[in-house]
């Protein structure tokens, strides 16, 4: 009889948790099929010069890179739209990463590290002893149509001291021009505004200074990287250039590998041509500048009114997410301050970036989130809620905004998922 009576009130209680959407537990509505993103900003589209850099800058953008061309001796992978995919070219990392079949492609005889995975998000590794990216892979063995590197024996790391290895993942680009045109002097005006309520949170901020300078911009505040660590579209794409692909280039002429067996190319690999066409370093700057933001859309089954009260909670006064991931910042809608913020222990990845500590990292643009797969520095986790929470631990400064966001109820706290993945 004691049995009948626990499986009389198990489905009982069963029945009540699918019929009351209260006790419901929330879940995250996942991203957005298709691409609200990719396109060309208007003034490019309708200046023939401007839009025509962008489609050149678009090929460059996702050519792939070969031995002649000086790629390597130590690479991530072989392009740039290659890390950018999701949900179009100027993206994130894709539902399928390409690393893995890049390791064996043109006959080289890479391994896939553990940490590397087909359904994975694209990573770089970076060693906290060095703060430096090192390479996934190597060049040695492989033979393309630029090139033949069987004379070249470097070897891939090993990468099996866990805990001197951290992960980063692609940072989107759309809208990357826009970003680029916000002044200091918003940044810095952004940062004081509310800093009573601020302080009553425990949240602080500071703006990156120690930046390489352009000297085609003003720009002094660091914007762009995981750590705000560029100011400029630019020295960004020079950079991941040859961190990325080992392609060395105007900004940046050295090799991070200099095996003198393993170099195939005149250094730097891609220099500043005296006349003709733009080298490919402005080419990658060029399409990056040129790129729409992210559209915005009402997320079904959620619909405008849960978006509505969604958009609200996440609001300075109820939640306080808006915070940092300012809504609207000098007329750019990309919900973030671009300052440095303390993220606690959980999220610490050991690295010190300019003025960057191990802790702290840059307020990511939350515009285009409602289409990535991937999600915090590392690509740790594809689910929004855990994303968040992830946020709270000794020492951020977002624990009691996140404190407010648990206090929720199932209904508000499904309309703010919601809301974040319309964006």
């Amino acid at each position: 009889m004691r049995a009948i009576q626990l499986g009389f009130w198990t489905t009982l209680m069963l029945a009540m948790l699918a019929a009351s959407p209260h006790l419901q537990a929330q879940q995250d509505p996942g991203p957005r099929p298709g691409a609200d993103a990719g396109g060309m900003l208007p003034n490019v589209s309708e200046d023939e010069e401007q839009k025509q850099l962008f489609l050149d800058g678009l090929e460059a953008f996702n050519g792939s890179e070969g031995i002649g061309d000086g790629f390597g001796p130590r690479f991530n992978l072989d392009s740039c739209g290659g890390c950018h995919q999701q949900p179009a070219v100027g993206g994130s990392s894709p539902s399928v990463n390409p690393q893995v079949a890049l390791a064996t492609q043109g006959g080289a005889r890479n391994l896939v590290p553990q940490f590397i995975s087909k359904d994975g998000p694209i990573r770089e590794v970076r060693f906290r002893s060095d703060s430096r990216v090192h390479g996934l892979f190597v060049i040695s063995g492989r033979n393309d149509d630029t090139g033949n590197a069987s004379s070249c024996n470097i070897r891939q790391e090993t990468f099996q001291d866990q805990g001197n290895i951290i992960f980063r993942i692609p940072t989107p680009v759309f809208g990357a021009g826009l970003i680029e045109q916000i002044s200091d002097s918003a940044i810095l005006e952004n940062q004081n505004a509310h800093a009573d309520v601020k302080q009553t949170l425990g949240i602080l901020g500071k703006a990156q200074q120690d930046v390489l300078q352009d000297e085609q911009l003003d720009n002094k505040l660091g914007r762009f990287g995981w750590k705000a660590q560029h100011a400029s579209l630019r020295i960004f794409a020079g950079e991941a250039y040859n961190v990325e692909m080992g392609i060395t280039n105007e900004l940046f002429e050295t090799e991070l590998e200099q095996a003198p067996d393993c170099q195939y190319a005149e250094v730097p690999n891609s220099p500043i041509p005296e006349s003709g066409p733009p080298s490919d370093v402005d080419l990658f700057t060029a399409f990056m500048r040129g790129l729409h933001p992210p559209a915005s859309h009402p997320n079904e089954p959620g619909g405008d009114e849960s978006i509505a009260r969604g958009a609200a909670a996440f609001a300075r006064d109820q939640v306080g997410c808006a915070l940092c991931h300012t809504p609207e910042l000098a007329g750019v809608r990309l919900y973030s301050d671009l300052l440095l913020h303390n993220m606690g222990a959980q999220l610490a990845d050991g690295i010190t970036q300019g003025d960057a500590e191990p802790d702290q990292f840059r307020t990511a643009p939350l515009w285009g989130l409602g289409q990535r797969l991937f999600f915090l520095h590392d690509g740790r986790t594809k689910d929004l809620i855990e994303a968040i929470r992830a946020h709270r631990s000794e020492g951020s400064e977002a624990n009691k905004v996140i404190e407010r966001f648990d206090q929720l109820d199932a209904d508000a706290m499904q309309d703010m998922l919601n809301f974040l993945r319309s964006l």
